[in-house]
């Protein structure tokens, strides 16, 4: 058998991606924003695709020999639009960061207010962080959870969108365990004469499977990522009307990115071709049922839940009541084999390197194959370690358990150690 060429050619870079295959093997990947792409979106993304400079369009480009490479894209762009019944799809952007700041550069001028979700209360850096371009360009005001009910305060949102008249109102999360109502969105963006963006990067899958309430056609505009729960490779995708379709091209190509990677690009149309097929929505059904299931079972450990429960792929629980924090949390998890990432919750009193919460998901559990007993049996062994979270016996016969877990349910059985 002929060695990988890439173990002769760079051996230390090699060793690295063999001990990563292995990390997500005998590991519980429960952070929310994370997959596993098929084999087919692994073949297309190491395809000779990545050797093609293809800057512009399809049938525009700035180089020659792009007939093919046209085709990949154009069958890229058509499928996310049947996929999501949108009329126009640009699926250049390299991350969802990018798409969102296209978004801004088609619509806003430097300063122009911006109506996003606060990051601690499930936001993203880039709708309006000051951390972020999207706060350091443009001025950011934000909406968060109602204290009581935690859940979006539609009328905080409307009462800033009145008084704070932003040019453009953000709706979407990446820790916001409920069902979004774009409707009272758009509403509230018409009513204060704002454009209105949806970024849906974390519930795409759901939607592209008809269990989330879509924004295309509710939204001036919306943005997403290609992996977390659509699987996909990682990169960025934005849909719009025809109406809009022009302005945001110019501002992916040339505006903010030249050449597309266009082995990435082969690996999306490969994505939402999956995402087309009957089983994809029998997979996003198991992914809201496994967490569902997840959340209850957390709650009858005596956990507490942001919202008390979960409509999606993700759960943020509130770690104040167990006396722990948010990377005490993950550090012990992690030892045990359960990876998940420390999260603010809302009116958090701890910073955002400590943080009283931490977030759980469910899409790279379902991938492999796993149901509601498996989520009863993961309930119980974060319980064990949150209990205890210095116990190294404890986090030792978690760990057992983890690995008999995964070798259960295994990924990439094709992928042979060398």
């Amino acid at each position: 058998m002929t060695e990988p060429a890439l173990k002769e050619t760079d051996p230390e870079v090699f060793a690295a991606i063999q001990a990563e295959l292995l990390r997500e093997r005998e590991s519980l990947v429960m952070i929310a924003s994370e997959n596993y792409a098929s084999r087919a979106v692994m073949e297309a993304q190491a395809s000779v695709m990545t050797n093609k400079y293809a800057e512009g369009y399809p049938g525009a480009r700035y180089y020659g020999g792009c007939e093919f490479v046209d085709r990949v894209e154009r069958l890229a762009r058509d499928r996310a639009n049947r996929v999501f019944d949108s009329e126009h799809a640009n699926v250049q952007p390299h991350s969802g960061s990018q798409a969102n700041m296209s978004v801004y550069l088609s619509f806003l001028e430097t300063g122009d207010t911006i109506l996003g979700m606060d990051l601690s209360h499930g936001g993203h850096l880039t709708h309006g962080s000051p951390v972020s371009f999207s706060g350091k360009i443009y001025h950011p005001v934000f909406y968060g959870l109602h204290p009581e009910t935690q859940r979006i305060d539609y009328d905080q949102v409307r009462d800033l969108a009145k008084k704070q008249k932003p040019k453009i109102v953000v709706a979407g999360a990446s820790a916001y365990p409920r069902i979004i109502n774009f409707s009272r969105f758009r509403e509230i963006a018409q009513e204060t004469g704002a454009y209105f963006m949806v970024d849906m990067a974390h519930i795409a899958g759901l939607v592209a499977a008809n269990l989330h309430p879509s924004p295309v056609g509710e939204a001036d505009v919306v943005t997403s990522t290609t992996h977390k729960t659509l699987r996909g490779p990682r990169g960025g995708l934005i849909l719009c009307s025809e109406e809009y379709g022009a302005v945001l091209d110019k501002s992916v190509f040339p505006g903010t990115q030249g050449g597309p990677l266009m082995h990435i690009i082969a690996a999306k149309a490969v994505a939402f071709e999956e995402a087309l097929r009957p089983d994809f929505r029998t997979y996003q059904k198991q992914v809201i049922r496994n967490a569902q299931v997840l959340a209850e079972a957390l709650m009858e450990y005596g956990f507490d839940l942001v919202t008390g429960g979960t409509d999606n792929h993700l759960i943020l629980v509130d770690l104040t009541g167990k006396g722990i924090t948010g990377l005490d949390a993950e550090r012990a998890l992690g030892q045990a084999g359960i990876v998940a990432n420390k999260n603010a919750i809302p009116f958090d009193t701890k910073g955002p390197k400590i943080t009283s919460g931490v977030r759980l998901g469910t899409p790279a559990l379902t991938t492999r194959g796993m149901k509601a007993d498996e989520m009863r049996l993961i309930a119980g062994l974060i319980n064990d370690i949150l209990i205890s979270p210095s116990n190294e016996g404890v986090i030792a016969k978690v760990h057992d358990v983890v690995l008999e877990m995964c070798h259960a349910f295994p990924i990439y059985p094709y992928l042979q150690p060398s």
